[in-house]
């Protein structure tokens, strides 16, 4: 088709980059890229029911396929929804083009029906965006759109005036087509040489391992031999570092367990690899902190820095391991691999699941369906307490993968992921670890996969509250408060939406259950009725917020909620 119009040659651009879909809800100001999409035929439109849910999927085919996806929105709160979603991509470092719709020319700034300024509400959650204000200059704007998208791995945002995408196209630029951006330099030689005596002069190196490992495993594993080093990983890092690797003593943070936390704190060097992450509780006190990042501006924001390595991950270690002293000692490496052992037999001795007792332990759950899903499985999980399952009982083996709101922080992620995901990849098995709490916040999107017949699979941890600000109150002392959740049997919601749906309330009926599901060839859901009391509890307890348990089931005792107290001292937690 001649492109003759300014949404023909965006739509037609984007069809020359590879993108053969586009996610969002159309309406009057995005009429033109809607006509220009359905008399192409090349790009297609995935209606979903919510502009978030729009931008979450886009954001989960960019992480998983590191190529550019696109999301549309139209004037006004059309594309106001899409912030939650950008926020994500933008904070995750994935590159989406939005395209925030407009409302006509001559009406901005005339406090118009559903105006607003996009180009000034997105400037926060992108790297770029800027509005279209004439025919002449679409050309220039969509061109670094697209080139900040890819070449930065971030959210770009092209604000587009429904009546100017009616209007006929400028020249076509003949700029190159938008390349990937190059790695990052390597090092200068004589930081190397810093970050090599501090190395090679420490008796006990422990490398926490982030998402910048990604395409650095090979890399990561040959300086993890030489300097005898055990591997912590983040939740961001799991997917690519946890994965067959001798090295691996699991992660800490909120997240993680014990073994990951005192093999940081045993060390007198930490070596951290593309990652930032954020709680600083978890930083050893005493130890020397070499760090490689790509962005400069992430090297020292969570702790004291002493060399600090602008780079890519993978590169750098090239470049660093000639300089490495191999290790003999391997004393701190074997102290942190028994002490993982040890973490990780507790940790699947709580993943219970005797016939006949109730509640069912979510963990039970995570771990049934991790044996279950297929060995390339993509999984998506919802944050809060499936985040925290996700990340002690999924296990990674290089084809799955697992993506989440990991940095942003969103309720409601999960099932809008997996549309992505399922989107970009439809021959593989896509599965969301959903909670309660976040299901029902985007419910609509189960009509999304009913309409695209998108067979995404969605396991429900159903405890009936928003069990981590559950967990966040009680760590301060508090009675839980506005955290109960009346939920309806979401396996009769699936039915009544044209999904499959079942539900589990016994440890026997979830294996069933979720091998009925993943079997099932469109979308299905898993209703699993867990413990709501279960705790999350992480790697190493302040003195705070050990005293804010206390204190806790003291004021549970005095309101009369002594049952909790026992239910609690039933519990998993306690073991």
């Amino acid at each position: 088709m001649a492109r003759t119009t300014i949404a023909e040659e965006f739509v037609g651009q984007l069809a020359d980059l590879g993108v053969d879909h586009l996610y969002g809800i159309t309406g009057d100001s995005l009429n033109a890229i809607a006509d220009a999409m359905r008399r192409g035929g090349r790009v297609r439109w995935i209606h979903t029911r919510h502009e978030e849910a729009a931008a979450f999927a886009a954001a989960a085919e960019a992480h998983l396929t590191e190529r550019l996806a696109v999301c549309a929105g139209s004037c006004g709160p059309g594309n106001l929804h899409l912030i939650n979603g950008l926020f994500d991509a933008h904070r995750s470092r994935v590159p989406v083009l939005a395209l925030a719709a407009q409302i006509p020319t001559s009406e901005i700034g005339s406090g118009y029906f559903q105006e607003t300024h996009p180009q000034e509400l997105f400037r926060e959650c992108s790297a770029y965006a800027e509005l279209v204000s004439d025919t002449t200059q679409f050309s220039r704007v969509f061109e670094r759109a697209l080139r900040t998208a890819v070449g930065e791995s971030d959210v770009a945002v092209v604000v587009l005036p429904g009546d100017l995408a009616w209007e006929a196209a400028p020249e076509a630029s003949d700029t190159p087509p938008v390349v990937g951006a190059p790695g990052a330099p390597v090092p200068p030689s004589e930081a190397l040489d810093r970050a090599a005596a501090v190395l090679n002069g420490a008796k006990r190196v422990t490398i926490l391992a982030g998402a910048g490992c990604a395409h650095a495993r090979p890399e990561l594993l040959r300086v993890a031999a030489q300097l005898r080093a055990p591997i912590v990983h983040t939740i961001r890092g799991k997917e690519f570092v946890e994965y067959d690797n001798p090295f691996d003593v699991g992660m800490t943070g909120l997240l993680g367990f014990r073994s990951g936390y005192a093999a940081m704190g045993a060390a007198d060097v930490l070596l951290m690899l593309g990652t930032d992450f954020p709680y600083r509780q978890f930083y050893p006190d005493r130890a020397t902190v070499v760090q490689v990042d790509r962005r400069a501006d992430q090297i020292g924001r969570r702790t004291t820095v002493a060399v600090p390595l602008v780079g890519d991950v993978a590169r750098t270690l090239q470049a660093l391991q000639p300089k490495l002293a191999p290790k003999t000692d391997g004393t701190h490496l074997e102290g942190a691999l028994a002490n993982y052992a040890k973490a990780r037999a507790d940790l699947d001795d709580l993943a219970r699941g005797e016939a006949g007792t109730t509640p069912i332990h979510p963990q039970y759950v995570a771990r049934v369906l991790d044996s279950l899903a297929a060995p390339d499985a993509l999984f998506a999980c919802d944050v809060g307490t499936p985040t925290v399952w996700a990340a002690r009982y999924l296990r990674m083996n290089g084809p799955r993968r697992l993506v989440g709101s990991f940095v942003h922080g969103s309720m409601a992620n999960a099932l809008p992921q997996a549309i992505g995901a399922q989107v970009a990849f439809p021959d593989r098995q896509v599965v969301a670890m959903a909670g309660d709490g976040g299901l029902a916040m985007l419910l609509g999107e189960l009509l999304t996969l009913r309409q695209h017949r998108l067979p995404v699979k969605i396991v429900v941890f159903n405890n009936g509250a928003l069990g981590f600000v559950e967990l966040e109150m009680k760590s301060a002392g508090l009675l839980e408060f506005a955290t109960d959740l009346d939920n309806p049997d979401f396996a009769e919601v699936a039915r009544a939406a044209g999904l499959f749906g079942v539900r589990a309330v016994r440890p026997e009926e979830v294996g069933p259950a979720v091998t009925a599901a993943l079997a099932h060839p469109g979308p299905a859901l898993v209703d699993v009725v867990v413990n709501r009391l279960e705790l999350a509890m992480p790697p190493s307890l302040t003195w705070g917020e050990a005293s804010g348990f206390a204190l806790f089931l003291a004021k549970a005792i005095l309101n009369g909620k002594g049952n909790e107290v026992v239910d609690l001292a039933s519990s998993n937690w306690l073991h």
